[in-house]
């Protein structure tokens, strides 16, 4: 098993996305790349923790590739818009990396090299060490599936869902 710490917008989407690939174990979402401990949801939206909405996915690497769990985490956010996805605006709604150690920071690196050739450059998506990770508050959790008529969920989390399901079809949970 292997876990990756990403953020890429709001947490919500990218805990959808993963959850439809087969072989994710688990996908948490959390909150790192901060300077308060163990901060609240309402803190970090104010932008003042230096947290990023991520979540951390786990996967089965005999089942889905890392590379696979990465180039899905590219194709589901803009890793060019800085601080930003869409209208959520803020450093907390980052494109970041959190890597455990040199390993994962080469792979990462290698990521953001295939992201850029994808995305005819310009790619702010940064690299940090993961210090911390805090699981954010409950209702955080799978909260797509548990709000699939909810308005942000369907007009950003669906078609993130949709492009990512079109492009690896066949990494799609049965």
């Amino acid at each position: 098993m292997r876990t990756f710490v990403l953020a890429g917008g709001c947490f919500w989407c990218l805990d959808a996305v993963y959850r439809t690939l087969d072989g994710v174990t688990d996908v948490v979402s959390g909150y790192a790349g901060g300077t308060v401990v163990d901060p609240s949801y309402e803190a970090v939206c104010t932008g003042q923790t230096g947290h990023a909405e991520v979540v951390a996915v786990s996967f089965d690497e005999t089942v889905i590739p890392q590379d696979v769990i990465l180039d899905v985490f590219f194709t589901l956010h803009d890793p060019r818009q800085l601080n930003r996805q869409g209208n959520d605006v803020g450093t907390q709604y980052r494109s970041a990396m959190f890597y455990e150690d040199d390993l994962q920071k080469a792979l990462f690196e290698e990521a953001i090299a295939r992201a850029d050739s994808l995305w005819d450059g310009g790619i702010v998506t940064t690299l940090e060490p993961l210090r911390d990770f805090y699981t954010a508050e409950d209702y955080h959790q799978d909260f797509f599936a548990k709000n699939p008529g909810q308005g942000y969920c369907l007009a950003v989390a669906v078609p993130k869902v949709n492009k990512v399901r079109k492009s690896f079809a066949s990494y799609i949970r049965n």
